[in-house]
């Protein structure tokens, strides 16, 4: 599918999450997240023993050519509102826990993130990150909520504590790297473990530099893996 083509294709695509959902659309785009413009069309909701659940519906275009130097400006005052959203949210909730931490914003790897250090304590910190860092993806899950209802904007925040989500991108990002070598010499697909939505987002914007590969995502949730070929 040509550029000029994909500028003037819009879709709607719903699933559980919105990361599910956009990841759903920005396959069917044949597009990365940097080159699409994503609006939340409506929150995911789950109801008592299943029931009135609504799914999280996205629309997804593809950006236009022209990204200039004031859209590049507002997208930065967008991050920075949320942070800022999102670092007060946090504080109250923590509060709430009895938790004693401190928050800071900071920017890695083009991600803006509101960094939790925890006290004196591992155990604050075993809790606040929990299994596979489980109780990390709740949080974060709450900071997305409660951002897109103050602003009316997706959130583009991560959430981290004590660094584990930057160590957990940094080595899904160099094992996509490595299956993405080896798929390039050998021409043979390869599957990566089933994922996260947020782990397989990194595997995504990992492979896109390789103009020749390409990603796709695979199976049901929870096995839901991502898999990496050769283009066609």
């Amino acid at each position: 599918m040509g550029r000029a083509e994909r500028a003037m294709q819009e879709i709607e695509r719903s699933a559980a999450s919105v990361e599910e959902a956009i990841e759903a659309a920005l396959q069917e785009l044949g597009v990365s997240e940097q080159e699409a413009r994503i609006d939340v069309v409506q929150e995911p909701h789950t109801g008592f023993l299943g029931i009135s659940s609504r799914p999280a519906i996205v629309r997804v275009r593809v950006a236009g050519e022209v990204s200039g130097t004031e859209e590049v400006s507002g997208t930065e005052e967008v991050s920075d509102e949320q942070a800022e959203v999102a670092r007060r949210f946090l504080e109250g909730l923590l509060a709430a826990m009895s938790i004693d931490a401190e928050l800071e914003t900071t920017i890695e790897d083009g991600v803006r993130y509101v960094d939790i250090w925890a006290g004196d304590g591992d155990e604050d910190v075993a809790l606040l990150i929990g299994k596979r860092g489980h109780t990390l993806d709740a949080l974060q899950e709450l900071v997305r909520s409660h951002v897109h209802r103050e602003t009316h904007a997706r959130c583009s925040v991560q959430v981290d504590v004590e660094n584990y989500r930057k160590r957990q991108r940094a080595f899904i990002a160099r094992r996509a790297r490595e299956a993405a070598e080896r798929v390039r010499r050998s021409g043979t697909a390869e599957a990566m473990e089933p994922m996260a939505a947020f782990e397989r987002k990194v595997v995504h914007d990992t492979v896109a530099p390789f103009g020749d590969l390409e990603t796709g995502s695979e199976g049901e949730e929870p096995r839901r893996r991502v898999v990496i070929r050769r283009r066609g």
